[in-house]
């Protein structure tokens, strides 16, 4: 389903680890308060379900399947959600108010592309050397 006019879709991706240094207690509050804060954003139509997600996984290459995620602990994937919003700056505004932000994990905000993906087109996937012919 596409969002409302004049309103994009943007990923949420939840990544890295709880403080060391903060206690149990405080980051449960702090996930009390987030899914109340979330679900109101789901009833408001702001953002879109997600889910976190689980430990283990596999990577998918050209030539082979193998054990995975590989990626450095601060760069770990929680889990991932969308807000609907009319701008890159708006949904960052509406995901700094995530309360567990104060206990370590940080939110990368990245709009949905809706477009076809061309090999033509300058995207993620482009190589540098294809960038300047």
């Amino acid at each position: 389903m596409n969002p409302p006019a004049g309103l994009q879709e943007f990923l949420v991706i939840s990544r890295g680890q709880w403080d060391e240094i903060a206690s149990k207690e405080d980051v449960q509050a702090a996930i009390d308060r987030f899914y109340p804060w979330y679900e109101e954003h789901l009833l408001r139509g702001t953002m879109k379900r997600g889910s976190r997600l689980g430990a283990e996984g596999k990577v998918v290459g050209k030539q082979s399947i193998s054990d995975g995620p590989f990626a450095e602990t601060k760069e770990l994937v929680g889990g991932y959600w969308f807000i609907v919003a009319a701008s890159l700056d708006e949904a960052a505004a509406i995901a700094a108010e995530n309360p567990c932000l104060a206990y370590g994990l940080t939110l990368e905000i990245r709009p949905l592309d809706p477009e076809r993906c061309e090999a033509t087109a300058i995207t993620n996937e482009t190589p540098d050397a294809w960038r300047t012919s």
